[in-house]
């Protein structure tokens, strides 16, 4: 799916607590793998309830027509996490689906086939090693995002802005420039529906670092100046204490603000591309120019360059307990390389050499270097396990909603003592962890 990035979603989910024994997709044979003739049915999960009867459909006779003898049947599942969590526990969960957020990386194996090696795989697709295990790849993403501002560019320039700002002063003095100048509100946090303000901490590029996700970890005081979490928090509280953002957080709400950015009442957010065809959706039904949306970067450079970080949506997989794995693994690639499914929904596509979307084309023109950021592969899971011990929910709401309230004066604290407590949390946790 390509709507909010799914690991929003990883976030708040509980790891899969299934033991192989009790597993439908368990057992100690090994994967029959995808001998056989390219015929027969399949049966594909999607969480695209709103395309099973339109476009899905349209990509299946394509598919039929190249392969004579197939037929694809979709089965839209509306709480996807949820549902398909519990059809992996009794073993009927289709032929082709997407990994569900809640199966830890370790059990890839017991519902899934695996596709091939990170090795022979990653110089054809991107995002090989997101849904990997012990060398073998497991899921193809169905496209990627990047991450930065979706902004209304229409009212940056009526503040006098035509470029994106290359630091958080020149960021913030621009926000206050939109405020002084437009009257709009400079920067929209969503703080009521929370999961916004997880994407500080999809910003891990920024540092232009293709090992941050391993050194991450081993670093007891990552809100240090100069860090990534104190250039990332550091903004939010910022653009919150200036009186940067909207007036009262505790009444935003997420579809209310694509319209809102849509006709300029807005003047950015910080998201995932994937929300440039929202934004411009909204702009269009209000009878705005939904070309006034465009993306740009973090507010920083290393190297005198920008750098974002690119990374997959959902992955499509192939059930280990297919009958028809030969049909359902030429599904997959096919769908990732020839339906134009990724371009359809403005996405990176998986496969390495095919063009950016259009909105990503005008992202990179300005001068933005897209980084796909590898696993941590030493320290594997230690980043998990500490904001587990430290209880600071990188990935989610929990923390920054009190950064938030502490910058506008609704909690006691300011930047100094919160992020000094969040060091002294996280250390203590990374100690532990660590050793």
């Amino acid at each position: 799916m390509i709507n909010r990035r799914n690991a929003i979603v990883a976030g708040a989910a509980a790891t899969l607590a299934l033991l192989a024994g009790c597993t439908g997709g368990a057992g100690g044979d090994e994967p029959a793998g995808f001998a056989g003739e390219i015929k027969g049915d399949i049966t594909v999960l999607t969480n695209r309830t709103d395309l099973v009867t339109t476009k899905l459909p349209e990509y299946a006779k394509r598919f039929e027509a190249k392969y004579p003898g197939t037929k694809v049947t979709f089965e839209g599942v509306t709480n996807y996490e949820q549902d398909v969590t519990t059809q992996l526990s009794g073993g009927e969960y289709g032929d082709v689906l997407l990994i569900p957020n809640t199966v830890a990386v370790d059990q890839l194996g017991q519902f899934f086939e695996p596709l091939g090696t990170v090795g022979e795989m990653k110089d054809r697709y991107r995002f090989t090693d997101e849904k990997a295990y012990d060398g073998k790849v497991y899921g193809l993403s169905l496209g990627g995002v990047a991450n930065g501002f979706v902004v209304n560019k229409r009212v940056w320039a009526e503040a006098g802005i035509t470029a994106p700002p290359t630091t958080p002063d020149e960021f913030l003095a621009g926000l206050k420039a939109v405020k002084d100048k437009t009257g709009a509100t400079p920067f929209y946090t969503n703080y009521k529906d929370g999961w916004p303000l997880s994407f500080f901490n999809s910003q891990r590029a920024i540092l232009a670092d293709p090992a941050v996700n391993e050194t991450f970890p081993a670093d007891p005081q990552p809100w240090q100046p100069g860090k990534l979490q104190h250039l990332t928090d550091g903004l939010l509280f910022d653009i919150v204490n200036r009186g940067l953002s909207e007036k009262d957080p505790l009444t935003t709400n997420w579809e209310g603000s694509k319209p809102m950015l849509g006709t300029g009442k807005v003047a950015g957010m910080l998201l995932g591309s994937w929300a440039v065809p929202q934004m411009r959706d909204a702009a269009t039904a209000a009878g705005a120019n939904p070309e006034d949306i465009a993306f740009w970067p973090f507010p920083y450079q290393t190297g005198g360059k920008f750098h974002a970080r690119i990374e997959g949506d959902y992955k499509g997989a192939v059930s280990r307990n297919s009958e028809n794995k030969a049909t359902a693994k030429a599904w997959l690639e096919w769908f990732v390389t020839e339906s134009g499914f990724a371009a359809d929904q403005q996405a990176i596509p998986t496969p390495v050499g095919q063009p950016l979307p259009k909105a990503l084309q005008d992202f990179t023109a300005t001068g933005v270097e897209l980084l796909e950021l590898p696993a941590a592969t030493t320290n594997s899971g230690r980043e998990d396990q500490i904001i587990k011990e430290s209880e600071i929910d990188l990935a989610g709401p929990i923390y920054r909603q009190k950064l938030v309230d502490i910058a506008r004066g609704a909690a006691k604290g300011d930047k100094e003592s919160y992020f000094a407590e969040l060091n002294k949390r996280w250390s203590a946790a990374q100690s532990q962890v660590m050793k």
